[in-house]
């Protein structure tokens, strides 16, 4: 995997050993490692550094291991990184290298020695007993060999080269506050609608907005809960209790990001890890679907036909309690999830219609000028609790609006009264007269369609400049196995469907 100077003599190292774990597809490869002196007769505050420098060449693993042995009595660890970036051809990905790190416990796949992940965010973290760099978490440099994990996310063709840099710091540790999380119960209003959005970074990632500034961007959209999701790490999840209030219900979560594809793992349980190490093809997401589950969390596919490299979905839906269809702005990639994810509510009523996938929009806001809450999933739970907006999520009592100005009321009924909603049947005989009824507010001079199995069966007026509107269409379940609601805004150019405003989760007609 290129030549690897990992110091001469005094620099702590031992060159040219190299072993290569693998662990499925996603294989890793263990440099040789780093060692430190014994530590034994380092005073309080005294430091070590050592330097390692290596080259990664094209293909390599996904993984990469550089062991450092620990010696007792150290207080902290520091890790600096650089690598270079070369000029590359056009449409060649140049170098990306991504850094975590494992303790003394081990790179077993499930993440027991995790102690923090940053991704390609920070040049540069620091791990010790009552703090740690935002994405790391806090807690004793405890003796035994240690590994930084480099992701070499892209390569170009000259390869990849870095530099680390090591410190230790000796000394007693300082005692650790043990973690405060948001409380799962907020001052709801019994069942109502709720609105939420459940993919957002803070800087305990990629992110550039700190907790306390997303609580105040969440309130100010008019969310009622927001879900947190730092890219492949719970680092943050001790941080946001100071901000939660009986207004704003604040859910734990990470998103999962693999080499293909990412998962909102939302809601789980406060501390819960889910690790990312694997592929499609070593047929472990099951595994960690699971893992999210038992936390009491949602399986949530997240920009399924997204374009970055690594961002497309490629583990099947098998394992999704909902997918997310719409990612921030409305984009061309949201247009293919829409249509992906109306094929399988045709799929479902082929298969009897019980078991269908409801679909969701989050912000994924990051940074300046990502506007969270935009777009928001409204839900219709029982109260403003964890388990009861789960629930809503999961049963698809829910539509996605771009914003918290819009609202919308979508119903089906039949001739004698019968009643239904978003995410449920009504259930009346193949040839009964059905009325489905859509009324909205907060959309100017959009056009609603009502799309079924068919297709799209009526598209309207455009609706008046107050942005408010009824819109009524007859079928019946013989003609329109299900129903759902798209609003879209007036487009300039001939026939294109327009950008969404809003767009509900189905009502399904007739019997399974």
């Amino acid at each position: 995997m290129g030549e690897d100077d990992h110091g001469g003599p005094g620099r702590g190292g031992a060159p040219g050993r190299r072993t290569l774990i693998a662990t499925g597809a996603a294989a890793a490869l263990t440099l040789g490692g780093v060692t430190f002196a014994s530590g034994a007769r380092a005073a309080d505050g005294d430091e070590e550094t050592r330097t390692i420098r290596g080259t990664l060449p094209p293909g390599s693993p996904d993984y990469v291991y550089v062991p450092v042995e620990v010696p007792p009595g150290v207080r902290e660890i520091k890790v600096a990184y650089t690598y270079d970036k070369p000029s590359v051809p056009a449409g060649t990905p140049g170098n990306a290298l991504d850094i975590g790190i494992f303790d003394e416990h081990g790179t077993e796949l499930g993440g027991r020695g995790f102690r923090g992940w940053s991704g390609g965010a920070r040049p540069e973290f620091f791990v010790r007993a009552d703090d740690a760099t935002p994405g790391y978490l806090p807690g004793p440099v405890g003796p035994g060999t240690w590994h930084i994990a480099l992701g070499p996310y892209t390569v170009a063709p000259q390869g990849l080269s870095y530099e680390l840099t090591i410190t230790l710091t000796y000394g007693a540790p300082v005692t650790a506050t043990p973690p405060v999380y948001p409380p799962q119960r907020a001052g709801g209003r019994g069942r109502a609608w709720y609105r939420g959005d459940c993919h957002i970074h803070s800087w305990y990632s990629d992110g550039r907005r700190t907790p306390a500034e997303i609580a105040a961007l969440a309130r100010a959209a008019g969310l009622d809960f927001i879900n947190t999701s730092d890219h492949n790490t719970h680092a943050s999840h001790a941080h946001w209790a100071d901000h939660a209030g009986d207004d704003l219900l604040i859910m734990l979560g990470e998103e999962v990001t693999t080499r293909n594809g990412h998962v909102v793992a939302l809601g789980t349980d406060p501390g819960t890890f889910v690790d990312w190490r694997y592929r499609a093809r070593d047929d472990r997401f099951g595994r960690f679907a699971r893992r999210i589950r038992r936390a009491g969390g949602l399986v949530v596919p997240a920009h399924p036909h997204a374009t970055c490299i690594g961002c497309n979905w490629k583990f099947g839906l098998g394992e999704a309690d909902a997918l997310e269809v719409w990612n921030g702005p409305f984009t061309p990639d949201d247009e293919v999830a829409l249509a992906a994810w109306d094929a399988t509510l045709v799929a479902s009523v082929r298969e009897g219609g019980r078991d269908w996938l409801p679909a969701m929009g989050n912000s994924d806001a990051h940074r300046p000028p990502d506007a969270v809450g935009a777009p928001q999933t409204v839900v219709l739970a029982d109260d403003l609790t964890r388990e009861a907006v789960q629930e809503g999520i999961r049963a698809g009592r829910s539509y996605v609006a771009e914003s918290g100005s819009v609202s919308l009321t979508f119903t089906a009924t039949g001739g004698r009264g019968e009643h239904a909603g978003i995410g449920e049947r009504l259930r009346v005989g193949e040839d009964t007269p059905v009325t489905v009824r859509l009324e909205v507010s907060g959309v100017p001079r959009c056009t609603v369609r009502f799309v079924t199995d068919q297709g799209v069966l009526l598209t309207s007026d455009p609706l008046p400049v107050s942005g408010s509107g009824t819109v009524e269409w007859r079928t019946t379940p013989a003609y329109a196995a299900y129903v759902r609601a798209e609003v879209r805004h007036e487009t300039a150019v001939g026939p294109l469907p327009g950008v969404m405003a809003a767009f509900t989760n189905p009502i399904f007609l007739g019997h399974p």
